[in-house]
């Protein structure tokens, strides 16, 4: 079963001298890395197209791909939603803000232990 694990910032990390690198942040020799795909096969990130999901004759086909794109990769992209190309890219320079924030203004938004949403990273531990 896996478990998240919080990681600390870099931010946080600098804070204080360190007698040693963190586990997370430290480099590992490219054998000891997991195959996890042949490399003349690259895997695209699946797109799921809105329009699709809405339409009567392929709402079950693109429920599938939605579904799929879940539970084997979490991460999809979704084309035809609608959102204009200008609310994106001020999304975008809203994000970059946040992030130029101080540490201290960012831990507000901390991510908390067991939940997915909020500011942070996590490590997965797979037990």
């Amino acid at each position: 079963m896996a478990s998240s694990l919080p990681i600390l910032s870099l931010q946080e990390i600098v804070k204080e001298p360190l007698s040693q690198i963190p586990d997370s942040y430290k480099i590992v020799d490219e054998q000891e890395l997991p195959v996890l795909c042949n490399m003349s096969f690259m895997p695209t990130v699946p797109i799921i197209d809105m329009k699709r999901l809405v339409m009567e004759e392929s709402t079950d086909y693109e429920l599938e791909k939605l579904h799929l794109a879940c539970k084997e990769w979490g991460p999809f992209q979704l084309v035809n939603h609608g959102v204009s190309s200008s609310l994106v890219e001020k999304l975008k320079a809203e994000i970059e803000e946040f992030f130029k924030l101080p540490l201290e203004v960012k831990t507000k938004y901390q991510r908390k232990q067991r939940f997915f949403e909020g500011n942070g990273q996590t490590q997965v531990r797979l037990s």
